[in-house]
């Protein structure tokens, strides 16, 4: 029988165990942080990060297709996240010219207020990156991206808008190169969720 992640005795001489342990932690931090904040706004927590997506991102990713992709959910349950976000008024529903069938989502007033308040939400764990070095910090980017891209390629979360599943992206030696603005990168350049972003065949 496999040894568990959560067995602190199997943990004692694995690391990849310990590895794992320890980014659930920081998951359990980032959950508490948000349920803090949806507390105080009466909302839940995916209605908060649905309310952050819609601010920084594109008409074309605000559809409830794309969030329910976004945050690994069912349409259903985000469609009802997002009637709510409505019924509460903070999102309003917008038809798109090209087909009356199709809706963006767009932030009104309240919601804007709502993402003011809420944006800033996992600030408190930067302090925890405070002391690590630039190049370290470096290289824990890129080893955090292999292992997104890995999880991405093993179907267990959606495509990432990061460089290693862009089709801009190249591996140069033993650096990276980017396409779509014809440099090198450092690996603190490294983005995690690109703008100009297109999938890899």
């Amino acid at each position: 029988m496999n040894d568990s992640i959560f067995d602190p005795h199997a943990q004692i001489s694995n690391a990849d165990l310990k590895i794992i342990a320890s980014l659930e932690r920081l998951g359990e931090g980032f959950r508490v942080l948000l349920w803090e904040k949806a507390k105080v706004l009466g909302i839940s927590p995916i209605q908060i990060q649905i309310l952050i997506f819609v601010q920084f991102h594109g008409d074309e990713k605000c559809k409830v297709t794309y969030l329910a992709q976004e945050f690994n959910l069912t349409k259903p349950t985000i469609s009802e996240a997002v009637k709510s976000l409505e019924q509460k008024g903070f999102i309003e529903r917008r038809a798109e010219s090209s087909d009356s069938r199709s809706h963006t989502l767009h932030l009104t007033e309240a919601g804007n207020s709502a993402v003011a308040q809420t944006v800033h939400f996992a600030n408190p764990m930067l302090g925890s990156l405070a002391k690590i070095p630039f190049t370290e910090k470096g290289r824990l980017l890129e080893q955090l991206l292999d292992v997104i891209a890995h999880l991405q390629r093993a179907g267990i979360i959606s495509v990432q808008r990061m460089c290693f599943s862009c089709r801009f992206y190249q591996k140069n030696g033993e650096g990276h190169f980017c396409q779509f603005l014809n440099k090198s990168l450092i690996t603190n350049e490294l983005r995690v969720d690109c703008g100009e972003f297109e999938v890899a065949e």
